[in-house]
């Protein structure tokens, strides 16, 4: 396969409203205009999957409805069972190649790699017309969030982030509540989650330096194509909260070159209620307090507090985000009930809302008011489900309905990976979303795009 150029830092500017408009004719590169379903003579959609043995296994349980046409992973034996369940499936170990031989025989393809495959699959099968499901966070970097949503919009491709309660009932009642008046005007949110581990429920490892020397590759496992698009790195294994293990099949996320850390894992899930609920997009700054950093991997655990400016109606809002075993002070109106793990809290002039995991269903505090109050008027229309309604906008070409569609999910993965500028560089960076750089903090750019192997870009 010959190299791809490797892809420069561009200033690019594409917000959640302009997506709604027409698509923007393409300049920069021709790609396959979207094509008559493959699957179209039984009304399926022909899915292929990249990263099938773990997230994306699920992911494709949830899409059985259709026809699972190609598989591909990296270690085809961690992946045997997914493979077992569909037996026609062709057989990958490199997207690239699947993408290429595939390309008349696939509609859609669903990613569950790791982080920093995302973008360089999802681009790919975009600019050939595929539609892209692709587990959370969408992208390892800002650049790559600001690319992926330019790319979606001008392909005009149906998209789809993983955060899965996107598509529940809890996620609808946040707006309904915030936007009945439930809990006034709402100046400040708290977030929080127990990962990257706590001492009674261990994640993955974070605050470590690379470990040295080498072990031998596992028989099944292609340890180059795992590393795709990053710097070449021996195989090893180290001490982890679980015992010993390497970067793959799971401890990869705590590293800067594979993940996101905890706010790619879980942010994504319990900031959600508060980006759609209060129409929160770029921030203008953020802190953040750390444990000790270092170059390979994130800090064991993280307070991050986002500043957002005022936008329409709606005042500024200060969102604190907790990692690592970290949480906000417990509200007096929680009476006898106890801080879980994760979680969401919006603090009102007039009350206070709480929240689980995954936009999960919120509660008003005391309970005294949430039995006052009952259920908000329902304004919102219900979603058949995360996965369904992707399908249903994957058939009938409206990007626009599939609700974590890149549209939405991209702005909003971007303000998230903003506070991971000011883990790594522990100091307050100021941030100009219009042209994608910190005003005060120009050493910021080393991280807001990256390196990418030859062959790996964008």
């Amino acid at each position: 396969m010959a190299n791809r150029k490797e892809t420069s830092k561009q200033k690019i500017n594409i917000s959640r409203r302009d997506f709604m408009g027409a698509a923007a004719a393409v300049a920069a590169f021709t790609f396959v205009p979207k094509c008559v379903m493959a699957g179209s003579a039984s009304n399926k959609l022909n899915i292929a999957g990249i990263g099938v043995g773990g997230r994306g296994a699920s992911d494709l349980e949830a899409l059985e409805s259709e026809n699972i046409v190609a598989l591909c992973d990296v270690d085809l034996d961690r992946a045997k069972g997914t493979i077992k369940k569909h037996p026609n499936a062709k057989l990958y170990r490199d997207f690239r190649i699947m993408l290429d031989k595939e390309a008349g025989n696939i509609d859609a393809v669903v990613i569950g790699a790791p982080d920093h495959i995302h973008a360089p699959a999802a681009i790919r099968a975009m600019k050939m017309g595929k539609h892209v499901y692709c587990e959370k966070p969408m992208a390892h970097t800002i650049y790559e969030a600001r690319e992926m949503t330019k790319v979606a919009k001008e392909t005009g491709v149906v998209t789809q982030m993983g955060n899965q309660g996107h598509g529940g009932e809890g996620l609808r009642l946040y707006w309904e509540f915030i936007n009945d008046g439930a809990i006034g005007t709402v100046r400040e949110v708290h977030v929080w989650s127990d990962r990257a581990g706590t001492a009674q429920r261990p994640w993955w490892p974070q605050g470590i330096d690379r470990p040295k020397g080498s072990d031998p590759i596992p028989e099944g496992l292609d340890w180059d194509l795992w590393l795709g698009p990053a710097r070449w790195r021996p195989y090893v294994t180290f001490p982890t909260r679980k015992g010993r293990g390497s970067y793959c099949p799971f401890n990869w996320r705590g590293w800067w070159d594979f993940g996101c850390g905890a706010i790619g894992d879980m942010a994504v899930h319990n900031a959600d209620p508060a980006f759609f609920a209060l129409d929160l997009d770029a921030p203008t700054a953020v802190e953040a307090e750390t444990s000790e950093v270092n170059d390979e991997t994130l800090p064991i655990s993280n307070i991050i507090r986002f500043e957002f400016p005022a936008r329409g109606n709606r005042p500024a809002v200060k969102m604190t985000w907790y990692d690592g075993g970290k949480l906000p002070s417990k509200p007096a109106e929680m009476e006898g009930r106890r801080m879980d793990g994760n979680g969401i809290l919006f603090v009102g002039d007039k009350g206070k809302l709480l929240g689980p995991s995954h936009a999960g269903a919120p509660r008003l505090i005391p309970e005294s008011r949430m039995k006052e109050y009952g259920k908000p008027p329902r304004k919102l229309p219900r979603s058949p489900g995360h996965h369904a309604e992707w399908i249903d906008a994957c058939k009938a070409g409206k990007p626009e309905d599939a609700k974590s569609g890149f549209w939405y999910a991209g702005p909003f993965v971007e303000a998230l990976l903003v506070g991971n500028l000011a883990v790594r560089l522990k100091k307050r960076v100021e941030w100009d979303s219009k042209a994608m750089r910190s005003p005060n903090c120009p050493e910021a750019d080393n991280y807001i795009t990256k390196f990418y192997r030859a062959g790996w870009g964008l």
